[in-house]
């Protein structure tokens, strides 16, 4: 037996309808889905980076910080000084006198700063003394300091090394003081990890729901009004 069932023109209408709407949102939330699932893969790279050279800054801001007050008994700075004759043969130009100083003294980098003094008249004992015109330049990379001034009217030069401890070598890297482009560079995508971790964590964190993405905004553009008027203030 038989039985006919009638289908009321509106109702499939209705439903088919409602079908159509929830297809889009389907699609909208898989594709949310995907992308939050890129996100915590993305996270979790971006953190293992940034631990890997974060606990090295970390520690040694650390120690920077509160050095003196834990009175951490760390190994002393080794100052040597030296005097050195400039040969006659020698141009008198900053940048050759720096280029022979480096060779002489068989130093990985070249000169990093060249400062000229000019001569000038001062009051010395009730005298009038004049002082010679001079070169400073600075050697410089994370295992050493070196000073050295350089009188052109003697060709003569005075040298002061600063050679520091294990722990000042780490805060030269830190400061990356005297460090080459590959160092900053790397310095440079660890600053990077930390930004993009901050950002991937805030969007995990919202889930990207519309709702909490205006308020983190509305977080994030009162915190950076509040440390632009603090630097203006300053």
């Amino acid at each position: 037996m038989r039985r006919t069932i009638q289908v009321n023109p509106a109702t499939a209408v209705a439903v088919a309808a409602r079908a159509s709407h929830k297809a889009p949102q389907h699609a909208r939330a898989q594709r949310r889905g995907v992308f939050i699932k890129w996100l915590r893969k993305a996270h979790g790279w971006l953190g293992l980076w940034g631990a890997a050279m974060g606990l090295m800054f970390g520690i040694s801001g650390f120690l920077q910080n509160h050095r003196a007050v834990m009175k951490i008994d760390t190994p002393a700075p080794v100052v040597t000084r030296i005097r050195v004759q400039v040969p006659e043969t020698v141009p008198q130009e900053p940048a050759r006198v720096a280029a022979w100083l480096q060779q002489e003294w068989n130093l990985a980098k070249p000169v990093e700063h060249v400062a000229r003094s000019a001569g000038q008249t001062v009051s010395w004992g009730g005298q009038t003394v004049l002082m010679p015109e001079q070169w400073q330049m600075r050697f410089r990379t994370p295992r050493y300091l070196i000073q050295a001034d350089y009188t052109p009217a003697t060709r003569q030069v005075s040298a002061r090394q600063v050679v520091p401890g294990w722990l000042g070598v780490i805060e030269n890297l830190h400061r990356a003081n005297g460090v080459g482009m590959a160092w900053v560079l790397l310095s440079d995508t660890i600053a990077g990890s930390l930004v993009l971790l901050s950002i991937t964590g805030l969007l995990l964190w919202t889930g990207l729901e519309r709702r909490k993405l205006a308020g983190a905004a509305v977080l994030a553009v009162s915190v950076a009004t509040a440390i632009a008027a603090t630097a203006v203030t300053l």
